[in-house]
C-alpha cells in the first residue's frame, strides 16, 4: 500500500514592506512521504518570499513538468517558476526557456554549497534565473515551526524575513547568491 501526503493547513498573514503586499492567504500543503519537514517548510517560505494572488504550488515531488511553485499570467504562460532545493543544471536551464523568471532557492548547508560551486558556472550564463540560499541553521529553524495546522505571520523588510509562530519569532536572511543584471 502506497503511502499518502500528509496535508497541513497554513494561515499565512504577509506584510512584505518592500513590495508594499499585504495579504492574508490560506495554504492547503500537502508533503509528500519523502518529503521533510525542513523541504516544505522551504516551499512555504518560497511562497511568502514572492506571494501573490496568482501563485501556486505545483503537483510536487511526483511531477517532473512543474516547478514547487509557479505563477501563470491570464494567458497560460508562465511568469515565475520557483525551484526548491538543489535541481539539476538541465531542470533549470529548462525551466528558463520556459517562463520569464526563475527561482532557485537552495538549503542545506555544505551540500547546498557544493551544487552552488558545481553549478555557478553554467547558471550565470540564464537571464531570467535568481539563485536564492538559506543558512542550515535558519532551514533548521523553519523546520522547527512545523505544525499541521499553522497560523504564521511574516514580515520582509530590506530582505529580512521574520517568521512569528505563537509569539516565536525567527529571522532568516536569505543570501542571493544569483540575480539578473539589471
Amino acid at each position: 500500500m502506497a503511502l499518502k501526503s500528509t496535508i497541513f493547513r497554513i494561515e499565512l498573514q504577509i506584510a512584505d514592506l518592500d513590495r508594499n503586499y499585504y495579504q492574508n492567504h490560506t495554504l492547503t500543503v500537502a508533503r509528500h512521504p519523502s518529503e521533510t519537514d525542513e523541504r516544505m517548510m522551504a516551499r512555504v517560505l518560497a511562497f511568502a518570499l514572492y506571494a501573490d494572488e496568482a501563485l501556486t504550488f505545483g503537483k510536487g515531488l511526483s511531477s517532473e513538468d512543474e516547478p514547487d511553485l509557479w505563477r501563470k499570467d491570464l494567458t497560460g504562460a508562465i511568469d515565475l517558476w520557483i525551484e526548491v532545493g538543489l535541481p539539476e543544471e538541465k531542470r533549470i536551464r529548462r525551466a528558463c526557456g520556459r517562463a520569464r523568471q526563475v527561482v532557485v532557492l537552495t538549503y542545506g548547508g555544505r551540500i547546498a554549497d557544493m551544487w552552488w560551486q558545481q553549478n555557478k558556472a553554467a547558471l550565470q550564463r540564464q537571464d531570467n534565473l535568481v539563485v536564492v540560499n538559506i543558512s542550515a541553521e535558519e532551514s533548521k529553524a523553519l523546520a522547527a515551526l512545523t505544525e499541521r495546522g499553522m497560523q504564521l505571520q511574516c514580515t520582509l523588510q530590506e530582505a529580512e524575513l521574520w517568521l512569528i509562530v505563537d509569539g516565536e519569532s525567527t529571522r532568516i536572511a536569505p543570501d542571493i547568491r544569483l540575480a539578473p543584471s539589471v
